[in-house]
């Protein structure tokens, strides 16, 4: 995806929020947003979901499907969780099946299982803040959008979005995240963009730095949490590929095996420094066929 001369501002006549903004993020990648507050890093976040459109330039390549997680979770809605989340699945397109097991699947995952029949408005920051990100990814996301997304967590919590952006990027999706805890150090191998003055820029590495690619070999169960803890250390993912061994390169027993091709420096991993009602509107989060978030 890749935005191209961006300009943004909020009024006919007032003041540019975003100039000229020229940055791009591959399939697979992830771009960590940096900036003090109020300098555009919110308004960037949303050109690039589809909740805002650009006055000039333009947005080409978006996913179809795009998840998108605001800085504040918009609780004041008429929904227990449940209703909330299955009708987010539906509107990105599951059946009601299929909704209610992804509906299953995050809150367990996100520890809402307690909270389900719990109304939107009567959740505390954290745990809305944990909706929103389950209503991103009922159905996965080809660009998932998080603004300022440990903002609220518990500890416990926090360890769970790094798991979620790997499950995206691995899963061939892209991610932009902003962030001023300096939780991002998670994401060492992540595009860093610096908003200034409406002008935003790619930070690059101040080390040159030599990379071989070594490819290995493990089990298909496996690959998800090999490919997290190789991020985690810093290295580049770059792809994985299914492939099936046979006769003696296949040992008996032994599911098919995912080869995954990383990028390895050579001086050692970089260093980080009541019946509900039916909602009237799609909220957070869906998209339509081309790609344009709900507001």
């Amino acid at each position: 995806m890749r935005l191209e001369n961006v300009w943004l501002r909020y009024h006919r006549r007032g003041p540019w929020v975003l100039r000229g903004a020229d940055v791009a993020v591959d399939a697979g990648e992830a771009a960590v947003v940096q900036g003090r507050n109020g300098v555009g890093k919110s308004t960037l976040l949303q050109v690039a979901a589809g909740v805002l459109r650009p006055g000039r330039g333009r947005v080409v390549e978006r996913p179809t499907r795009v998840g998108w997680v605001p800085e504040r979770f918009p609780a004041d809605q008429p929904f227990n969780v449940e209703h909330y989340l299955a009708a987010m699945g539906t509107m990105a397109g599951l059946t009601k099946a299929e909704a209610r097991r992804a509906v299953d699947d995050w809150t367990e995952r996100l520890g809402l299982t307690r909270f389900r029949q719990v109304r939107l408005p009567e959740l505390s920051k954290g745990t809305a803040q944990k909706v929103g990100l389950a209503q991103a990814m009922l159905r996965r996301p080809g660009l998932l959008v998080l603004d300022e997304p440990w903002e609220g967590l518990d500890a416990a919590s926090r360890e769970l979005v790094p798991e979620v952006i790997d499950e995206v990027l691995t899963g061939g999706g892209s991610v932009l995240v902003s962030d001023h805890r300096g939780e991002t150090v998670r994401l060492p191998g992540a595009r860093r963009w610096v908003v200034a003055d409406g002008v935003v820029s790619e930070e690059t590495p101040t080390e040159s730095q030599a990379y071989a690619v070594v490819e290995i070999a493990v089990p298909a169960a496996r690959v998800a949490g090999t490919v997290a803890r190789l991020r985690a250390e810093g290295h580049q993912v770059r792809a994985v590929r299914s492939e099936v061994r046979s006769g003696s390169e296949h040992p008996p027993g032994a599911s098919d095996r995912f080869g995954i091709a990383g990028g390895v420096s050579s001086s050692g991993p970089e260093q980080p420094d009541a019946a509900e009602p039916e909602p009237i509107a799609a909220p957070v989060g869906s998209a339509d066929p081309d790609g344009q978030v709900a507001r």
